[in-house]
């Protein structure tokens, strides 16, 4: 049996809660500059970086040509272990996307079904977001390919990136690969550089453009650093790592350098992240049982959250709280969608997996 990263999906757990208080803020303070993570956004490019790493460990060898016949995998065999693993939470995150849209208090009737929208378009969403598959944008939701759960665009090309991978990327030859994330990172540094000075896009139809560039470069850098198998050994290395992260979302924004500086911190500092974590199998002491929980909470907690921001955004707008109550809902929104994504988690997304396992897969 293959050891488990640890520290890696402790990780994604770093950066899914980044994620969320960049929302929140996002929210409080839309100006990026003035938010306590003005690069959080780039959280979703790390996202890709572990993905590119966890498929390349975890299928290379399966996809393999001279793979044993007791660990081959087809290309069906792998496409339902990846549904398995990731699409469960879909439609809990759309659902609860719908219901929230439905009955937002605070946005008078432009989301009233036969008033601000038809019946047909909200549907038409439901079912199409569905699936992961972009729908026309709902009323006040911006220009955002998934309006029931905005999230869902990221993992609508995690898809993308997964099929490239079991059809192609699992036999890439090294000197292609490196040819490749050349290339990626060249399209990369042009884009933040020469498009509005940032990487915060790729969520919209206008900006659709942009959410290729973001996954290529970090993708394929996860899966070279596992190949390989470059690993910076330091002590304590899923605090070491996670400070790395937050340091990266954390640095303020720096003007006309400011795409730059994404750019670079992809490139560079996300590969060299996973490098350390990637340095042990198994985190102990008392951040053992921390790493383990938010990794397992990361994708949950990623997947869901956004349509309970979207009511706290409309609230906030709506009735222009003062900041100690501002503060405490904000708190509680937090504490909120954690708690949320770990009933899911342990209620639903464990135990549905875990059926489906049994039935469609076998072991």
């Amino acid at each position: 049996m293959k050891a488990h990263f640890q520290v890696l999906d402790g990780l994604r757990g770093t950066a899914a809660l980044s994620v969320i208080v960049f929302h929140i803020f996002e929210l409080i303070t839309p100006d990026w500059a003035h938010n306590p993570l003005p690069h959080g956004y780039l959280a979703v490019d790390f996202f890709y970086a572990l993905s590119g790493f966890v498929l390349g460990y975890a299928y290379d060898n399966r996809l393999a040509k001279d793979a044993p016949a007791k660990l081959k995998l087809s290309f069906w065999g792998f496409v339902k272990r990846r549904l398995i693993r990731l699409h469960p939470m879909v439609p809990v995150a759309v659902t609860a996307g719908l219901i929230g849209y439905m009955n937002d208090p605070n946005v008078g009737t432009s989301q009233t079904i036969g008033v601000g929208l038809t019946f047909g378009a909200l549907i038409l969403a439901y079912g199409l977001n569905l699936f992961l598959l972009p729908s026309p944008t709902l009323p006040n939701h911006w220009d955002e390919t998934h309006s029931l759960d905005a999230p869902s665009w990221t993992l609508f090309w995690e898809y993308i990136a997964n099929v490239f991978f079991v059809l192609w990327l699992h036999r890439l030859k090294r000197s292609l690969h490196v040819a490749l994330l050349i290339v990626a990172g060249l399209a990369l540094v042009a884009t933040a550089t020469g498009f509005k000075n940032s990487l915060g896009w790729g969520w919209g139809f206008e900006t659709l453009w942009v959410a290729p560039v973001r996954l290529v470069y970090p993708f394929l850098a996860g899966l070279l650093v596992y190949r390989l198998d470059w690993k910076i050994k330091v002590p304590q290395p899923y605090l070491a790592a996670s400070a790395l992260v937050l340091a990266v979302l954390a640095f303020p924004a720096l003007g006309k350098y400011n795409g730059l500086y994404e750019a670079l911190a992809i490139i560079f500092v996300f590969p060299l992240t996973l490098a350390v974590g990637a340095s042990i199998d198994e985190v102990k002491g008392p951040t053992g049982p921390l790493c383990r929980f938010t990794g397992e909470l990361s994708y949950p907690l990623y997947i869901t959250h956004y349509p309970f921001i979207f009511l706290f955004g409309h609230w906030v707008w709506a009735t222009h709280p003062g900041q100690p109550l501002l503060y405490a809902v904000s708190a509680g929104m937090f504490v909120f969608v954690i708690l949320f994504a770990t009933i899911a988690l342990y209620q639903y997304d464990k135990p549905v997996r875990a059926w489906l396992t049994r039935r469609f897969v076998g072991s």
